[in-house]
């Protein structure tokens, strides 16, 4: 079986990664975050974000093929394929400024993955 994982359980990563579990049964996907209340949250019947029809989306694969968790290098380093869906705000010091992406948050995240991964892995950026 194919696992993926997918860091960051925002806007991206949740509903995205919804729509892969349900489209595909024989993944197994799990969607880790660092945020317990999001994780929480997205455990629940109160999603902590709206799309029509992703409430039923989620219900129908949570518990099967479909993981929210907070244990993220674990899921990294079992994952085949990594999705990146982390917070790229805008620089608000430096070269760039007020115009670029600050990629902190996806260095960090790259970083974790070359330190935790034993195995090849494909990262979607």
């Amino acid at each position: 079986m194919v696992k993926i994982c997918c860091i960051g359980a925002g806007y991206v990563g949740g509903p995205t990664m919804a729509v892969i579990a349900l489209k595909c049964p024989a993944i197994e996907v799990a969607v880790v975050d660092i945020s317990a209340p999001r994780i929480a949250a997205w455990n629940s019947d109160q999603l902590p974000i709206y799309e029509p029809g992703l409430d039923e989306i989620v219900k129908q694969c949570r518990g099967k093929n479909l993981f929210f968790s907070t244990a993220v290098e674990k899921h990294v380093s079992e994952a085949d394929i990594i999705f990146v869906s982390v917070n790229t705000p805008t620089k608000t010091q430096g070269l760039g400024a007020g115009k670029a992406a600050d990629l902190t948050y996806w260095e960090s995240a790259a970083r974790m993955i070359a330190d935790v991964s034993t195995s090849n892995k494909i990262v979607v950026e």
